[in-house]
């Protein structure tokens, strides 16, 4: 049986995310990594420090393109992952998360698919931008998930 690598080529768009991040959940997110800043926690304390209103935190965005990758590519392990953050994403906001691969290759250290991640809104605004690489798992266990 073949593994996750073989059946996934160069253009493979990864199944998006749709959510909309509450300020609860931002706010629990802040408190769990002990982010300091209000812009994380209010809207008033965002204000304060020049921003329109509370902000999602730039690592959070990058734990969505990780559930992303998880979800999309079941069994992988990152091997790097790196982020541009173009525009404040905000909670309240109907967001998308989605990805594509743009290079696969078979090395001595394992299979790798590399993708370009973007976190973007309805309007199709991309907010955040990113790279990724993964190391697929090997195997017949390993399935793509179907859109």
């Amino acid at each position: 049986m073949t593994g996750l690598f073989e059946h996934i080529d160069v253009g493979h768009e990864l199944q998006p995310l749709r959510l909309t991040l509450s300020s609860e959940q931002v706010r629990a997110y802040a408190q769990a990594a002990n982010m300091p800043g209000g812009r994380f926690f209010s809207d008033e304390a965002a204000r304060q420090e020049g921003l329109p209103g509370q902000i999602v935190p730039g690592n959070m965005s990058m734990a969505l393109f990780s559930r992303l990758l998880a979800e999309s590519l079941p069994g992988m392990s990152i091997k790097h992952l790196s982020a541009t953050f173009r525009a404040p994403v905000r909670p309240g906001q109907p967001i998308v998360v989605h990805g594509v691969v743009i290079e696969k290759h078979c090395t001595d250290r394992g299979d790798l698919v590399e993708c370009d991640l973007v976190v973007e809104n309805a309007d199709g605004e991309r907010w955040v931008t990113g790279t990724a690489t993964v190391q697929l798992a090997a195997g017949p266990t390993a399935t793509a998930r179907e859109p």
